[in-house]
């Protein structure tokens, strides 16, 4: 999981115009794409039209989407096609890459250097939809507070920023993946997690999750699932629940509000 790096009022819209993806205000995309969007991962693959690329027309294009910020402050959507070749990071061995690209290894952990000599962290994922390398820097994903109502541990969340699997007390174990629109993966369908939003926990219902890698996938929630979701629907009954009456109104004056 990673924080949301947009607002919905930053979307490009003339581009997913032009794409054939909205009209006018209105997206062509489900949910989990445009989730996917504001939170500064992929989409799923796409079906993109009428493309200009260097004076050239293409009819259409499969290909996932991405939102990046340019110098300007202004937003801007990238497209990632199928690439012929893959061109791994340079930093990466050739037993590296070529264990990536055969699915031999899930991720790879780097500390790379830049320029100015400051260090950072990165976990590097092969995505064979796209034939290409995604490179997320560890210290940008967001472990949950929570699964199923279950505290992660310090060194839980570690891992999962690192792209390890983690096992919770009620047998539910995740995964981060960046190339992954929901950004995690999991060994249920579904599950709730808690994230830190803007300095509050706020708790969202994963579901339709796609499974680890190379292993199967359970049917059946851990074994906290329904006493978390019960929580959360409690939580949620309370939001929309209505405010309770001023004792200086009287009914007629909060009947004359509602109905205005």
């Amino acid at each position: 999981m990673q924080r949301q790096q947009f607002k919905r009022e930053e979307l490009p819209m003339e581009q997913l115009q032009q794409l054939g993806l909205a009209n006018w205000n209105v997206l062509h995309i489900d949910d989990d794409d445009l989730a996917a969007l504001l939170n500064g991962r992929r989409t799923d693959m796409l079906r993109l039209e009428n493309l200009e690329q260097q004076g050239l027309h293409i009819p259409a294009l499969d290909a996932k989407l991405s939102l990046r910020r340019n110098e300007d402050g202004g937003v801007e959507l990238l497209a990632h096609p199928i690439y012929k070749y893959a061109e791994g990071p340079e930093y990466l061995t050739d037993t590296e890459i070529e264990s990536l690209e055969k699915g031999d290894a899930v991720n790879v952990v780097k500390t790379i250097t830049e320029d100015g000599g400051a260090k950072r962290e990165v976990l590097v994922e092969f995505d064979k939809e796209t034939n290409e390398f995604i490179v997320v820097d560890t210290g940008k994903v967001e472990p949950p507070e929570e699964i199923n109502g279950i505290p992660l541990t310090k060194k839980q969340k570690e891992n999962y920023r690192k792209g390890k699997e983690v096992e919770t007390e009620d047998g539910t174990t995740i995964q981060y993946s960046a190339k992954d629109k929901q950004a995690i993966r999991a060994d249920r369908l579904a599950l709730i997690a808690s994230v830190l939003i803007d300095g509050g926990v706020s708790y969202v219902l994963f579901k339709g999750l796609n499974a680890l890698f190379n292993k199967p996938q359970h049917k059946e929630p851990g074994r906290n699932f329904h006493k978390a979701f019960a929580q959360l629907s409690e939580a949620e009954a309370k939001q929309v629940a209505p405010a309770v009456k001023p004792e200086n109104d009287t009914d007629e004056e909060i009947s004359e509000t509602i109905s205005r």
